[in-house]
């Protein structure tokens, strides 16, 4: 049983203390926010105000960080150095050099370091994925992903998720960065992204609307888009030499209820099931409770990560200049 605080208590922080509520693995012993309000909404957790109390108690054994993105490298720098573990919500870092000074940092801490992409702990996802390693599709071809939500519709225009420069290219780092998670756990490190980005519903200043085209070595292409002010919708195809597979969720991962999973395969019929929901949130976190124990290996690798957060600055430079852009 690992202990841990939890960094953060908004909306995802407080799901993620009621996600670990009973967990074998990992215990929230403790929740940090400036804010007194968010604090006296978390029951059953004690809470302080600051990052410092969290790093400075020897009861916490990890940190989760449900912070702004712009925190994050500082966090888990000085979280490392603290002799904790630290599970990140994503985007890990918006650029490359910050994410590389993160890593490094827990590397010589000896300290455990998540990330959260729970989309990897769908057991559909992992279907995909497996069938993808195995070859049981073919020659991976093209992958296609949509995820798109109206939630920050109801946000306040100085919220931090709206901000140009807190959350640079909205729609990528609410949403769309799982997607970009996903095509590297696929294809590998992209070697250039396209990417457009639109306000055309809001007066988001990070943008709504926002594709994504994403180069990898051999000729292999991921198409991702995110949309800020469409009703949820969320999707993941992958086409193969010899079939595909679509992933269709019910709803949004906050609250999962299954996900509907077409299958086809050359000279079949399209074969279409339903995977029940799974707390996949939850089982991220357990995974990298484990790995900070000493068990299994967490499964996204730190090159994965890496590989994450320059796609982000390369998506971000190209959002801004238009052009195709190679990857550092």
């Amino acid at each position: 049983m690992i202990n841990a605080a939890v960094v953060g208590l908004g909306w995802w922080g407080q799901k993620i203390v009621a996600d670990l509520a009973g967990s074998e693995h990992l215990a929230v012993v403790l929740g940090v926010d400036p804010s007194e309000a968010a604090r006296e909404r978390v029951t059953g957790v004690r809470a302080v105000p600051t990052f410092g109390e969290a790093l400075a108690d020897d009861t916490v054994e990890a940190v989760i960080l449900c912070t702004p993105h712009g925190k994050h490298a500082g966090q888990i720098v000085a979280a490392a150095e603290a002799g904790k573990h630290v599970f990140c919500e994503k985007p890990l870092t918006t650029d490359g050099q910050e994410a590389r000074a993160a890593i490094a940092a827990v590397e010589k801490a000896g300290v455990q370091l998540g990330i959260g992409h729970e989309r990897r702990f769908e057991p559909a996802v992992q279907r995909l994925r497996a069938m993808c390693g195995d070859g049981e599709l073919g020659t991976p071809l093209v992958f296609e992903g949509n995820f798109s939500q109206d939630k920050f519709l109801a946000l306040p225009p100085d919220n931090w998720r709206l901000s140009a420069t807190a959350a640079p290219v909205g729609p990528l780092s609410a949403t769309g960065i799982h997607l970009v998670d996903l095509a590297i756990a696929v294809f590998g490190r992209p070697v250039e992204v396209w990417a457009r980005l639109g306000t055309l519903a809001t007066g988001f200043a990070n943008g709504d609307t926002l594709t994504v085209t994403l180069g990898f070595e051999g000729g292999r292409t991921a198409l991702i888009t995110a949309v800020l002010t469409t009703p949820f919708a969320g999707r993941v195809t992958v086409l193969g030499s010899r079939g595909w597979m679509e992933i269709r969720d019910r709803n949004h991962p906050e609250n999962p209820r299954g996900w509907d999973v077409t299958t086809v395969f050359r000279g079949g019929e399209p074969a279409t099931e339903f995977s029940p929901p799974h707390p996949s949130v939850r089982a991220n976190l357990e995974a990298f409770a484990q790995a900070a124990a000493g068990g299994a290996a967490y499964p996204v690798t730190y090159d994965e990560m890496l590989a994450n957060a320059d796609t982000f600055e390369a998506i971000t430079r190209s959002a801004r200049s238009g052009r195709i852009e190679r990857l550092g």
